[in-house]
């Protein structure tokens, strides 16, 4: 940390920053200009806070020459992270299409998804048991029959299951249900009782950018289910809030690029949400991909417009088809493949 004084700070002023920064355990450096004095704090930084020196007398401002997340820095771990889901690898050098309807609604339905994406040649199913929803009226999900659904429906097609899990309470069941991938959605990023229970538990976790999220706020939510011991995180990046109102929320494509740079974990990108409209998701998908994403979350339904949620965004199964021909084509042409099966060659991250 720097701690930057004002251009009148007097010698006692800055014994005082001194000494609070010893108090700490760290050692000081002092540097003095010709119009400012700089005190650096030279240790474990994440001890201090700014707020602990910017109200002391002479303190012009005080910061962080340290990224305050560690475990899911790059620069802490060069090698990026694998995360292997029955055999499905996610940030490998092949991309990985996770792929189902937004909710889960019938058994018949569930089944024609399932046959859908993986004769498509999805490795991984996606559904919603549980829905957040806006409005307290509109449809909440099916539940535990739901997550049950999912499971018989993906089990009979060796597809592993994403389902987004939105209350502590229900970990238990979700573990109980075996599911593969939990996935911790927008309205959660932030639900840090939540990220700190599933970092107890050594199931992948695909977490989900806040609408109006930063990079580094989404790292530091990464950051508490690293630090409770799960380090199998995949960010999905699902488009963010802004002013534009032509489509639903705005692709953050550059948000691939900067956290390839960032962290080691994987990245997906949810195409679906991004846009809100069906007829976007194959232009948002191959933007994705050749931006360097690990994985796609797309929404696909056997009969989009008898959707009970989100039936805009969601491909019928032949598109989906015709989709995944277009991702083999724009990966191939930056030099990596789509995963139908065959695993990658690239070894786990440690």
């Amino acid at each position: 940390m720097i701690i930057v004084m004002q251009p009148d700070a007097g010698d006692a002023e800055i014994a005082a920053v001194e000494a609070k920064i010893r108090a700490h355990g760290l050692d000081v450096h002092i540097s003095r200009g010709t119009e400012r004095t700089l005190i650096g704090a030279v240790g474990d930084e994440r001890k201090l806070d700014p707020e602990m020196f910017d109200p002391l007398p002479g303190v012009e401002r005080s910061m962080h020459i340290l990224k305050p997340y560690k475990l899911v820095a790059r620069e802490w771990h060069k090698a990026s992270t694998v995360v292997d889901v029955r055999g499905a690898r996610i940030g490998a050098a092949a991309v990985q299409v996770i792929a189902g309807p937004c909710s889960v609604e019938t058994v018949p339905q569930m089944e024609a998804a399932a046959a859908g994406v993986a004769a498509a040649g999805a490795r991984l199913m996606r559904g919603g048991a549980f829905k957040p929803r806006t409005s307290p009226y509109a449809f909440q999900g099916k539940g535990i029959e739901g997550l049950t659904m999912l499971k018989d429906a993906a089990s009979r097609h060796g597809l592993p299951i994403v389902t987004e899990l939105m209350d502590v309470r229900m970990l238990d069941t979700f573990l109980e249900h075996k599911v593969d991938v939990i996935q911790i959605g927008t309205r959660n990023m932030q639900n840090f009782d939540l990220l700190k229970e599933v970092g107890k538990v050594d199931v992948p976790v695909i977490l989900k950018r806040g609408m109006s999220a930063t990079i580094g706020e989404w790292l530091m939510a990464a950051e508490y289910v690293a630090a409770g011991g799960n380090h199998r995180i995949m960010l999905c990046e699902r488009g963010i809030r802004t002013f534009e109102t032509a489509y639903r929320n705005v692709l953050d494509v550059t948000a691939i690029a900067v956290l390839k740079k960032e962290t080691h974990l994987p990245v997906i990108v949810d195409p679906s949400h991004a846009g809100g409209k069906a007829w976007m998701v194959p232009a948002l998908s191959c933007a994705a991909v050749a931006a360097g994403a690990d994985a796609l979350l797309i929404e696909v339904h056997p009969c989009p417009t008898e959707a009970w949620c989100d039936a805009d965004q969601a491909l019928a199964i032949d598109e989906f088809a015709s989709l995944m021909a277009k991702l083999d084509a724009v990966a191939a042409a930056v030099g990596r493949s789509v995963d139908r099966g065959v695993a990658a060659n690239e070894p786990l991250a440690a």
